[in-house]
């Protein structure tokens, strides 16, 4: 094992290391403006007794998920070349580790040494030619998920496998030829400690993560990092920043600087991540938890700040859209022990209710030729996203899968909706908690087969409010960690 110091940044990671006998030394060279890391590297083999690699790694202690977007540079000289994650006990040779490794011919599967100079197991996965690869340790049991970009994850699984809890966690590149060098790409790499099992919003600390994706490739950028909770960012209309929630607060993050200020919301302190700006981004929409009673009202105010209106004095009422012509304010109210969407002046005045099923309807926004309103609804079962007429007529099931799904916002162009999706199991159909597995997925607007913009760990306060750029070319949102 020889370790090599850095000489320019490696992103997320400590150091970089060749492991084995690497007849050509390997490199890493990482983009700081794409945030992509390229490892050249040559190496026989990651197998049995013969290990020789070039690894890009930091120290971690305890559970971890760590997930990338992976591309081999050329055909390649030997169909078994191979990337992935790997965590080990030490960067001697045959130290024992887990790998989730895909090949050149489109193997994926993960591959294990229980113990220093053992033999090497492995699970392979079903799926062929995958290009997002995903590591997760819980305890002693290690899972490989993996996804043609767009497609859900697949995953295998191993346990009683002991690395302590201190390990070594990185990317790797092996050529399979001990004189030839193979290069790949590694872009959207995200290393997220998760929250513990009894994880308390509230008490225990959790770290946001405020990214860009750009739609059309799916490539994602982290432009502001923070050792403490933010929420739901908002694009202004003219593209120069983005408005998110801390604290009871509102921000505006300057785009150009990097610097979030507070928004001046008067005496209105205790705002929640339903905030919206208006069609024409001259008002924003807020709720905020009353002092007596905690139950969130509806206000708005100047784009700028300044002191907030009551718009609705019934509580609890979570805003969630303007209408097209900025006339109506669309939130969901619990009345009388029923959670339903309704509809009001954005002057104020009486509320309309616009549904009346059992189970909870949240998440309403109007498409901008105002046309409809998309909403979710637990009404079949799972929480699926649904439309309606402004009026509340012809209500619509556009997706009906395993998935629960939340938030429908729509792009400016009016062609498309994305909303978030928590994995199999992560919840309860009515619960929208912080810190789960989830999707952020992509639909055309009448209905389809969505598909997969950005495999994360977020949930509450990633994406509750609209966050297209102006041009409809990117999204924003936020992800989580464990600081």
């Amino acid at each position: 094992m020889v370790t090599l110091k850095p000489e320019h940044a490696l992103g997320d990671f400590e150091n970089q290391s060749e492991v084995g006998q690497v007849s050509r030394p390997g490199s890493c060279d990482y983009d700081t403006s794409q945030q992509a890391y390229t490892i050249a590297s040559a190496g026989a083999n990651i197998w049995g007794e013969q290990e020789a690699f070039h690894f890009v790694w930091k120290r971690l202690n305890g559970n971890f998920i760590v997930t990338m977007r992976v591309e081999f540079a050329g055909a390649g000289i030997n169909p078994h070349r191979n990337l992935g994650w790997m965590a080990r006990t030490g960067l001697e040779t045959n130290s024992a580790h887990v790998s989730s490794v895909i090949h050149g011919d489109g193997l994926a599967a993960l591959q294990f040494r229980r113990k220093a100079g053992g033999g090497t197991e492995e699970v392979r996965a079903e799926l062929t030619g995958a290009d997002v690869i995903q590591l997760e340790r819980n305890g002693n049991s290690y899972s490989m998920s993996v996804a043609r970009y767009g497609e859900p994850f697949q995953m295998v699984q191993t346990s009683e496998i002991d690395l302590g809890e201190d390990v070594y966690v990185g990317i790797f590149v092996c050529s399979h030829e001990e004189d030839a060098i193979e290069q790949a790409t590694f872009r959207d790499v995200r290393i997220v400690r998760p929250v513990k099992a009894d994880f308390v919003r509230e008490r225990d600390p959790l770290g946001s993560h405020l990214e860009i994706l750009d739609v059309a490739s799916g490539h994602r950028r982290i432009i502001y990092r923070a050792e403490h909770v933010f929420e739901a960012p908002n694009w202004t209309r003219d593209g120069k920043a983005l408005i998110f929630n801390r604290e009871g607060r509102l921000y505006r993050f300057d785009l150009a600087t990097g610097i979030p200020t507070p928004i001046d919301t008067g005496a209105v302190i205790r705002n929640n991540n339903d905030h919206v700006l208006s069609f024409d981004g001259n008002w924003l929409a807020i709720s905020n938890h009353g002092e007596v009673d905690y139950h969130s009202r509806v206000y708005t105010v100047p784009e700028w700040g300044g002191q907030p209106k009551l718009i609705t004095p019934k509580g609890p009422s979570y805003l969630h859209g303007w209408s097209s012509d900025d006339k109506f304010l669309v939130y969901t109210g619990e009345r009388n022990g029923q959670y339903d969407i309704y509809r009001i002046p954005a002057e104020g005045g009486q509320e309309e209710q616009l549904t009346n099923t059992p189970g909870l309807e949240d998440g309403p926004e109007y498409t901008p030729d105002g046309k409809y309103i998309y909403f979710n609804s637990v009404r079949s079962g799972r929480m699926q996203i649904w439309r309606m007429l402004p009026d509340g007529s012809r209500t619509e099931q556009l997706t009906e899968d395993e998935y629960n799904n939340w938030f429908p916002h729509i792009s400016t162009d009016g062609k498309w909706a994305v909303f978030l999706s928590y994995l199999v199991g992560e919840v309860a159909p009515s619960d929208h908690p912080a810190a789960k597995r989830v999707y952020l997925r992509l639909m055309p607007l009448d209905g389809g087969v969505p598909k997969v913009l950005a495999y994360l760990y977020g949930g509450q306060g990633t994406m509750n409010v609209p966050s297209w750029s102006p041009d409809g070319r990117q999204l924003a949102f936020v992800s989580n960690t464990v600081p």
